[in-house]
């Protein structure tokens, strides 16, 4: 075969193909990366080819992050749908304006290459409609591109397509989680130009079992491609005309790029509960608390003091100054190297005047080398009276995000083993109940001290530094 049939030969399984597409859309967009083949690329090329097709206008497809669903389904094949027909109009979406603007700019750099060029000759940008979220064909069609609660005015796709409507983060926020669904409901669908023949995609990693895939899921009527890290489960995974693959438990989806070390590694910084949704497209209620009491490790006699150990005392204050029916809670650490251990629980009621005449009380009976505070609420009138003083290390933290996102983001620690209780104490019991019935137990003052500690803890700046002599 001479060197045109071979050129005429790729361009018509580029044409035709869009597993062989997405393959050479990644080399056009990340030209320094080697590109590792997985059958599950196969798989969602398929699927999407059943949108294109028009055989299937509902599918959602859950796999974990770093698994080329964004350049497959944002990037590839948005460019792929507008070289088949160049008047399509498609809507892309994202969680941000970032994001959105990324891979919006990336399919325009396939678009625009050479190679595409010759294999979809009439598809042409029209002049002055390149812009960076919004490009146009000739045709009259293009790709548009917005964020989750953007403005959608005057614009309608025949495809939408919707990559990641969930930040991780925001995975336990009730109220953002609500954002995402009110939008789709309210504003999203009403884009479809025409809902008896338009296309609707959704590309994911689970992120909570009430996110946008769950309630779609839920109300059925949608073809569901589900692709976790590690098979729990028989599966058959239809390919398309390269046949099925069969997935036993403990099945890798990309072992080049995902191999068990990584996901073991993964696990461990993450938590079960995000590791479970986010990659193995599990996520789990909260009924049941965010952290497991055996995952706390135990010690039954405090450890002996060691050169280089702190005590940390972190506070959690009653919300207002002049609000005694509150609890406010001083745990206290003992912290070495990588490992802390809780060495007590200090719960009470008190006024503003005699918590703040406590604090510096407790601290020297303890010999605490640093005072965490909440730098909220009555925190901050605390922090300012302390540090006036001047007697006391004392540092403040601002809180971030809801409750249970930032105990979530310090679970690990805990998971890990680094993080000990006694295994007898006289506020042991309390502390036990608080924790793992958080968030639905009816206190909280307990965990918000715990997971203070925790985000220091967390903190590069924590681990000593080594001298060199």
């Amino acid at each position: 075969m001479n060197e045109l049939n071979r050129a005429d030969l790729l361009r018509a399984v580029l044409r035709r193909d869009l597993s062989s597409f997405i393959q050479r859309a990644f080399v056009t967009v990340d030209p320094g990366a080697r590109y590792r083949h997985g059958w599950h690329v196969d798989a969602i090329a398929w699927q999407l080819q059943r949108i294109a097709s028009g055989d299937i206008r509902r599918l959602i497809i859950t796999m974990p992050p770093r698994s080329m669903k964004s350049i497959a389904a944002s990037v590839a094949f948005p460019a792929y749908l507008l070289g088949q027909d160049p008047s399509q109009q498609i809507v892309a979406v994202s969680y941000s304006d970032i994001l959105a603007e990324k891979l919006a700019l990336d399919c325009l750099k396939v678009i625009e290459a050479p190679w595409y060029r010759s294999i979809f000759p009439a598809t042409r940008l029209a002049r002055g409609r390149t812009r960076r979220a919004d490009f146009a064909t000739t045709r009259g069609g293009g790709r548009f591109s917005t964020s989750i609660g953007g403005t959608l005015t005057g614009r309608g796709g025949n495809v939408i397509l919707i990559d990641d409507p969930h930040k991780p983060e925001d995975a336990t926020s009730e109220v953002k989680r609500l954002a995402v669904l009110d939008w789709f409901r309210s504003t999203l669908l009403s884009r479809q130009n025409d809902p008896a023949t338009s296309a609707i995609v959704l590309i994911q990693q689970r992120v909570h079992e009430e996110d946008l895939a769950g309630m779609l899921l839920e109300s059925g009527g949608w073809t569901h491609l589900d692709l976790p890290a590690i098979a729990e489960e028989h599966q058959v995974i239809d390919l398309g005309r390269r046949g099925a693959i069969t997935r036993s438990p403990g099945h890798l989806l990309h072992p080049e790029r995902l191999s068990q070390a990584i996901l073991d590694e993964r696990r461990a910084e993450l938590g079960s509960y995000l590791f479970a949704a986010q990659y193995q497209q599990r996520p789990a209620p909260l009924g049941g608390g965010l952290i497991k009491w055996n995952w706390f490790s135990t010690y039954a006699e405090p450890p002996k003091p060691v050169s280089g150990d702190r005590i940390v005392q972190s506070w959690d204050t009653a919300s207002k100054a002049d609000e005694a029916n509150d609890w406010s809670v001083c745990t206290t650490w003992r912290v070495r190297e990588r490992q802390a251990w809780l060495l007590d629980v200090h719960r009470v009621r008190l006024e503003f005047p005699e918590l703040r005449r406590l604090i510096p009380e407790l601290a020297k009976n303890w010999g605490a080398k640093l005072i965490l505070i909440e730098e909220a609420g009555s925190g901050i009138q605390l922090l300012q009276d302390l540090r006036h003083e001047g007697r006391h290390s004392v540092r403040g933290l601002v809180p971030k995000d809801d409750k249970p996102t930032r105990l979530l983001s310090v679970s690990h620690l805990i998971e890990g083993g680094q993080i000990f209780v006694p295994s007898e104490a006289a506020w042991l019991a309390d502390f036990q109940r608080e924790a793992t019935l958080f968030p639905n137990g009816k206190h909280d003052d307990q965990v918000d001290s715990l997971t203070l500690f925790l985000r220091w803890f967390a903190e590069p700046a924590v681990v000593p530094r080594i001298r060199r002599l």
